[in-house]
């Protein structure tokens, strides 16, 4: 006689992933608030059913590292250059990538490219929707203007059944749109719920690996901006990407948080057309390139992410308050940075701020949480207080001390490298990174010791 999967219920922190056998307010675990959700789990497995990870092969052996033979397992090179420079130079093969970004930001379309362009380039690839119909998938490529000979998509939301047809067809790639919507039979909790997440994950782990076929997963995400479901899910991937924008700008950044064969927080830049999402191969030059070159209250910063170097305009305005307190609004950068250098430059600087509403902007929609901006978003406050338009062939990177000092920031090199390939003359910088060797000819450093010896440089006193 067959043995029936005998179930209850539990309390599972969606946070932590832990279980417990009541509700409560905050989680006992990891101490997160209103965190738990009544998720029912299966205590014993049907003795019929077939567990989905049978399909991954014979038994692995352990191996001498000096006896492992690397020849042939290389990376699969994206044509998507951004893409490619976010992985890390490719893709690994039976590597778990895990997509993630807020609704409507681009997750769906980015992939379907991706997938196109490797369907023409190294053979079949398989989209799997679960949330989609092929038709529907269908209108979005005929929109996007792409081919399809050897792109498979299948509609599919049971997980053995895709697990079947990943195995009969061994495609190159698979694309799983998203986690959240795919089921297996052996749980009896409902799609999207932290059991079926989490075992789905793993049944597509142990497959991508037995079989060394790179699997990309699409994660829903929270208010808050993570990925729905366990933390766990982001442990058990080999690379996780998040891509960000805000909705009414047209440029995403598509952002490595996690990456076992590569560098993390690379970024790569997409600007969003009527044909889906274009790769942007300069991204400085962008968005610089509605800067007026002399407004007061901007300056330009020299910020790094990942390995690349960056230049954006940080914009600052500063008015009197009709308010009893002055407001202080941040869009791009950290509130709470943004408060400490108000701070700074009222009692290191005497700038009287007091009165004046602050409002701070990083053009083009990026977020920006590097302190190696702080000077520049100071220079453009004090720029609009003053009235005082910084120069325009000036670039500007530091970061700023309770005590009204300039930090050295790393990468300096690379930094002055960028901003004079953009024509930039001259960079203001803590004299402490004048120390630095294979500074370009093109630019001229200017060192400053403190915030105030900075300002009389970049405002021309």
């Amino acid at each position: 006689m067959p043995v029936r999967a005998s179930t209850k219920t539990a309390f599972v922190c969606q946070e932590c992933g832990q279980g417990f056998p009541r509700w409560e307010g905050r989680c006992p675990s990891c101490g997160a608030w209103n965190a738990l959700v009544e998720t029912v789990v299966s205590t014993a497995k049907s003795a019929t059913a077939q567990s989905p990870f049978h399909i991954v092969g014979p038994a692995t052996e352990p191996v001498a590292l000096a006896n492992i033979s690397a020849d042939g397992f290389e990376r699969i090179p994206v044509p998507m250059g951004e893409f490619n420079h976010t992985l890390g130079g490719g893709i690994v093969p039976g590597s778990i990538i895990l997509v993630g970004g807020d609704p409507g930001i681009g997750k769906s379309t980015l992939l379907l490219q991706i997938a196109a362009q490797l369907a023409e380039r190294v053979g079949d690839i398989l989209y799997v929707s679960g949330e989609e119909s092929a038709q529907q998938i269908k209108m979005r490529a005929d929109r996007l203007v792409m081919g399809g000979q050897r792109l498979y998509v299948l509609a599919e939301t049971n997980l053995d059944r895709i697990l079947t047809h990943i195995e009969r067809m061994r495609p190159r790639a698979v694309i799983v749109d998203s986690i959240q919507s795919v089921y297996l039979e052996a749980l009896t909790s409902s799609a999207g719920s932290i059991g079926q997440v989490r075992e789905c994950a793993a049944a597509l782990l142990r497959l991508g690996k037995g079989y060394q076929i790179p699997i990309f997963i699409v994660g829903h995400v929270t208010k808050t901006g993570n990925i729905a479901g366990p933390r766990v899910l982001e442990h058990m991937v080999d690379t996780v990407l998040y891509l960000e924008g805000e909705r009414f700008h047209s440029y995403r950044l598509l952002r490595s948080v996690k990456n076992r064969f590569g560098s993390t927080n690379e970024v790569g830049v997409f600007e969003m057309d009527a044909e889906g999402l274009r790769e942007v191969s300069n991204p400085s030059e962008v968005f610089l390139s509605e800067r007026l070159a002399d407004a007061s209250g901007s300056a330009t910063a020299v910020t790094l992410e990942g390995t690349r170097p960056l230049l954006v305009e940080i914009q600052a305005l500063t008015s009197i308050t009709s308010l009893g307190f002055p407001r202080r609004t941040a869009n791009g950068v950290d509130a709470n940075r943004l408060l400490l250098l108000v701070a700074v430059l009222s009692k290191r600087v005497g700038l009287n701020l007091s009165n004046q509403d602050v409002f701070v902007n990083v053009v083009g929609g990026l977020r920006i949480n590097e302190p190696a901006v702080d000077l520049a978003v100071a220079t453009a406050i004090a720029s609009s207080f003053r009235n005082a338009p910084v120069a325009p062939d000036l670039a500007i990177v530091g970061e700023i001390g309770l005590s009204g000092e300039l930090r050295s920031v790393t990468q300096i090199e690379r930094r002055l490298k960028e901003a004079a390939k953009l024509g930039f003359k001259r960079c203001l910088l803590p004299r402490a990174s004048l120390r630095k060797k294979d500074v370009p000819p093109e630019i001229e450093p200017v060192g400053a010791r403190s915030l105030m010896e900075a300002l009389d440089i970049a405002l021309g006193r």
